[in-house]
């Protein structure tokens, strides 16, 4: 098994990176497990005080969970990955049963940022985008999406999505053993890592009958 971080900001194409590679590997060997399923449960709290969660800091996340998850995996049991509503800012009862697959992306904003969950990775990945890039990738997104009007955009990325980028995202940068520039529009890189994953897999199977 191999287990793949995939980092980067806020619409920095992390999804399309995602797509791309599960799309170069066999069919039904990859499970991702996105870290916006890990938001803390926040049921006890009021929905006011709910709603001023900043879920671009590390803070929002259940870091606990996150990693005991993925240790699982690792270790060939299955999983009940959590499931998370925007509208209520809370955990949902309803939960994502994961069966162990020869490849587990972990994919998310800060999915190398704590160390615990980081070392179980076999290859972590950063993807980036240049600021401008971003910005305008969120907004297009979250005006058709959320139906979220332009200045709303414009101050939220100001005062939350740039600094908590500076601040939390970009500093993990330096974990990764591979940074993919220009996102998901990055063809040569995208293809290298797909072979590299592929390959990585093939060894590991050799290795398997080899020890039979």
């Amino acid at each position: 098994m191999l287990i793949i971080g995939i980092a980067g900001g806020t619409g920095s194409g992390k999804t399309t990176v995602v797509n791309k590679i599960i799309e170069a590997l066999p069919e039904g060997s990859v499970a991702v497990i996105p870290q916006d399923s890990y938001y803390n449960d926040q049921s006890d709290l009021p929905l006011e005080v709910r709603k001023q969660t900043n879920f671009d800091h590390p803070n929002a996340f259940d870091w606990p969970l996150f990693s005991q998850q993925i240790e699982d995996l690792k270790s060939g049991k299955a999983i009940e990955q959590p499931t998370y509503s925007y509208i209520t800012c809370t955990r949902l009862s309803e939960t994502v049963h994961v069966e162990p697959k020869d490849v587990i992306i972990v994919e998310g904003i800060m999915s190398l940022y704590d160390k615990k969950l980081r070392d179980q990775m076999d290859l972590k990945i950063f993807v980036d985008a240049g600021a401008d890039e971003r910005l305008l990738r969120v907004i297009v997104r979250d005006m058709a999406e959320r139906g979220h009007p332009l200045d709303m955009l414009v101050n939220k990325y100001r005062n939350v999505l740039k600094p908590m980028h500076d601040e939390f995202i970009e500093p993990t940068k330096q974990y990764a053993d591979i940074i993919i520039p220009n996102g998901g529009n990055n063809e040569q890189a995208i293809q290298m890592m797909s072979k590299f994953i592929l390959g990585q897999l093939r060894e590991q199977e050799a290795l398997k009958h080899a020890n039979h």
